[in-house]
């Protein structure tokens, strides 16, 4: 087959989407599939861009003047259609086009892909309403919203209108994110989601496109031989590792307030940015926290710290739809500490620590009872390491590969 991915985040970022693309995209060519990834990026020399091209990596064109925080912006979806049809008309017999994202890159893919007559494959990854709210000052959210909501219907129509209700969309601005998300996959002929709970929760709100479940992997090029069991004795240090953004989304500082409270030794590692990043470390530090942030870094060096942890934290709520933290530490067998309960799917049963509630006071509670029962960590990574060869992509790339001869047309 020869696969077209669209993508406004996977160059110059880090997080569970550009992992996610990533090891499709080796396990597909290790397959014997075509792959072009196409994608924004910040300004780059022509030296790199050749680089790139030789991977069939390939940079749209980008706004070079305004960011969306730190990631970059693409161009107009329509200035995107007519750059992919100028520079790469080999398109037209390509097999699919494999949407990820919302914006304007992800746009182009899905509207070309209509042009041009080729089944379209759209992944929805996360909760843009929860990105909005986190991410956006309280007094801007409701006008962002429609902003955003107004120029993704220029480009693709909004038959369905989601009102505010009591569930998801509580606010304006929820409502009008959800009408992205939903109106957006309605254009494609196939939807995939990572977990069953995102796919209730889209269906809910009015997918009427085909929508199937499709879990993260990871690659088999980062897949450990021999990962050690973990072990903890009564009174040692407990060692813990975040890697998930430091923001307001993924509740660091209600974690390092946990931390606070906690009645044993500890060290957190900290591998990740965000608009929480300067915050936490100046709480850590203001507080004589065992804490140490290491930026973004690449994933060999995190690697080895996941690989001697006691625990992984992903404490967010109400936000992640997958998790790719999770697996991550399964496959090193390191069992993982989180509160939401949608986030049981993701890793085996026994392999986990869930809190009983958000707060500060109740996630201390849970790590008091790994320093009062410490052999539990050995058991959560026995059976961490019993399960780590179900999450290979090459074992999970078949099931893809499946829904995209489904839709293929003859």
């Amino acid at each position: 087959m020869k696969i077209a991915i669209f993508s406004d985040c996977y160059l110059d970022l880090t997080g569970g989407i550009v992992s996610s693309i990533a090891a499709q995209k080796s396990a597909l060519e290790t397959a014997g599939h075509t792959v072009y990834i196409f994608s924004t990026s910040f300004p780059k020399p022509k030296a790199e861009l050749r680089k790139l091209a030789k991977k069939n990596i390939f940079v749209v064109p980008s706004c070079w003047l305004f960011f969306r925080g730190l990631a970059p912006v693409s161009r107009r979806p329509g200035v995107i259609e007519k750059w992919l049809l100028r520079t790469h008309p080999e398109l037209k017999d390509f097999d699919v086009f494999y949407v990820h994202y919302e914006a304007g890159c992800s746009i182009a893919g899905l509207r070309l892909a209509r042009r041009l007559d080729i089944p379209s494959v759209q992944v929805m990854h996360g909760r843009e309403d929860m990105g909005e709210t986190n991410i956006i000052p309280f007094g801007f959210r409701t006008m962002v919203a429609i902003m955003l909501n107004w120029f993704h219907s220029w480009y693709l129509p909004h038959p369905i209108k989601i009102r505010r209700d009591d569930y998801l969309a509580d606010t304006i601005a929820k409502a009008k994110m959800w009408s992205i998300m939903v109106n957006h996959a309605n254009h494609a002929d196939l939807v995939l989601t990572p977990s069953a709970h995102f796919r209730k929760k889209l269906i809910h709100y009015g997918i009427t496109s085909k929508i199937k479940v499709f879990p993260n992997g990871v690659s088999d090029s980062v897949f450990p031989a021999h990962p050690a069991v973990k072990s903890l004795e009564l009174g040692a240090e407990l060692k813990i590792v975040w890697h998930s953004r430091v923001s307001a989304e993924k509740r660091m500082m209600p974690f390092l307030q946990a931390l606070k409270q906690v009645r044993g030794k500890y060290r957190l590692d900290v591998f990740g940015g965000g608009g929480d990043y300067f915050r936490a470390k100046r709480f850590s530090r203001r507080h004589h926290m065992n804490v140490v942030f290491h930026g973004n870094v690449k994933f060999d060096k995190l690697a080895k710290v996941i690989a001697e942890a006691h625990l992984d934290v992903l404490v967010s709520y109400n936000c992640d739809t997958f998790g790719m933290t999770l697996i991550e530490a399964e496959v090193y067998g390191t069992p993982v500490f989180f509160c939401d309960p949608d986030m049981q799917e993701i890793v085996p049963v026994g392999s986990y620590i869930m809190s009983s509630g958000t707060s500060p006071a109740t996630m201390a509670t849970a790590l008091n009872k790994i320093f009062e029962h410490p052999e539990q960590i050995r058991h959560m990574s026995e059976t961490m390491l019993r399960h780590r060869s179900e999450v290979l992509m090459s074992k999970r790339i078949k099931i893809l590969e499946k829904y995209f001869n489904d839709i293929i047309k003859p």
